[in-house]
């Protein structure tokens, strides 16, 4: 009887520990907006930190990792835009395919017309690890803010590598990309 009451007044404090841990507020919702089919996230952890985004298995048990994300300040710290880091809130599926880019923080004068813009995250959404990644190439150039735009995408470019390496299985050679 004692070891059952223990285990009762254990489990709802360790239950209770955990969600105080996952995220919540403003990054649940940006983490939702990445991966809207996911029931739940990680709290950050690991190296490099990052969240885990679940769905449910289709097949049934276990849900599912249906994708990653991280800021781009933890994985690439020294990267720095016009006055100072961008931090952005990357999407990553589990085959390297980038789900979508939040900008979550900047300091830039004309942040306004160059990382403010949906059209900016949103050229990132779908793009392989393995895309070159270019401004004036496959990223969309704004005049006046090169080193904002460029800054950003190195951000982006460097963090989605850098992540992929440690943490995706390779494609296989049949699979070939994505």
């Amino acid at each position: 009887m004692g070891v059952r009451l223990l285990r009762l007044v254990l489990l709802p404090g360790l239950s209770l520990a955990i969600a105080a841990q996952a995220p919540a507020g403003a990054l649940e919702v940006r983490l939702r907006t990445l991966f809207p089919t996911a029931v739940s996230f990680s709290p950050k952890d690991g190296v490099p930190p990052h969240y885990r985004a679940y769905a449910p298995n289709p097949r049934g048990g276990d849900p599912i990792i249906v994708g990653y994300a991280f800021f781009t300040t933890d994985l690439e710290p020294l990267e720095s835009g016009y006055d100072g880091p961008i931090q952005m809130l990357v999407g990553i599926n589990p085959r390297g395919v980038i789900a979508g880019v939040i900008v979550t923080a900047h300091h830039e004068p004309y942040g306004y017309f160059s990382v403010e813009p949906p059209e900016f995250a949103a050229q990132f959404a779908g793009k392989d690890v393995r895309d070159p990644f270019k401004v004036g190439g496959d990223i969309e150039a704004i005049s006046r803010a090169t080193i904002t735009i460029n800054s950003a995408t190195r951000a982006i470019r460097n963090s989605v590598r850098r992540f992929a390496r440690q943490m995706l299985a390779p494609p296989s050679a049949e699979g070939g990309k994505g």
